[in-house]
């Protein structure tokens, strides 16, 4: 194995999907195909609202930029993936391996959370992601320099460390129970409190509409949040390496897929500007 320190810039050997050659290919026509609908769908949205003066408001201001960041996560992410299923040659040097973690790690605390205060979130994802790549900088990086996962994250990166990792590994707790469990935590809340008003004071087919819409945008969230939680706050012990491996794709692709159907193509205004601009 190549030994690998801060100092030196070497490649680092990514697994990816393991199986079959047909096992992996068939889950990267799946993948490709799930990234082309996320980029279309979220693409989509920023065009119409762009284009749109109907759509120029605050709410739809912030749902374009969730549209940014749920194409900005896959693209950081699953190019490369392809090319490292694909090709069995899954490697990628160091510094870019660091470079793809910070901006993934950003962008992480920024999805979702960016509906309430755009320009600090952007500011404090961008400050704690640093913060940790900067410890990682100071890590030596010896023995293995393979990555049993699907992209350079936290947790397979830091496998490789042979320093003590204590101090990033409560720096990812601590920013772990500010930033996901209370944003999680808010949301719930926030939730709660519109069902209450929803029971109390629509009416019956007013009621089913909203729940059914409030359902499934909680859905999303509790699934998003659930997994980051899993991934990245409980102990490794008892999860193995290619549960790990999928319950990413539910973060960086599923719920990237799954935003611009729940909070947008549903919403009657964003369908009303689309039927204008189609007929």
């Amino acid at each position: 194995m190549k030994e690998i320190n801060q100092m030196s810039v070497l490649d680092i050997v990514i697994v990816g999907f393991e199986g079959p050659q047909d096992f992996r290919i068939v889950s990267s026509a799946i993948l490709l195909l799930l990234f082309l609908m996320t980029l279309a769908g979220n693409s989509l949205i920023m065009v119409i609202i762009s284009i749109s003066h109907r759509l120029h408001s605050p709410m739809y201001f912030f749902l374009c930029h969730l549209s940014i960041t749920d194409i900005i996560v896959p693209s950081n992410i699953v190019p490369n993936l392809l090319y490292v299923t694909l090709t069995e040659r899954g490697t990628i040097p160091f510094s870019n391996c660091l470079a793809q973690f910070f901006f993934f790690d950003s962008l992480l605390y920024v999805d979702h959370y960016i509906t309430r205060q755009l320009i600090n979130c952007w500011l404090v994802a961008f400050t704690l992601a640093l913060l940790v790549v900067c410890h990682m900088l100071t890590f030596q990086f010896c023995g293995s320099n393979i990555i049993n996962h699907l992209f350079c994250d936290l947790h397979p990166f830091l496998k490789l460390s042979c320093s003590d990792t204590f101090v990033v590994d409560i720096e990812v707790l601590v920013t772990g129970i500010l930033v996901i469990v209370l944003a999680c935590v808010l949301i719930v809340v926030t939730y709660i409190w519109i069902f209450h008003s929803i029971l109390g004071n629509s009416t019956t087919t007013g009621r089913q509409k909203a729940i059914s819409t409030c359902s499934s945008h909680l859905t999303v969230v509790c699934t998003y949040y659930a997994t980051l939680v899993t991934n990245y706050m409980m102990p490794l012990t008892g999860r193995t390496t290619n549960l790990a491996k999928y319950i990413s794709l539910l973060y960086t692709v599923i719920t990237p897929l799954m935003n611009p159907i729940i909070y947008t193509l549903r919403n009657k205004e964003i369908k009303s500007a689309l039927n204008s601009y189609i007929h």
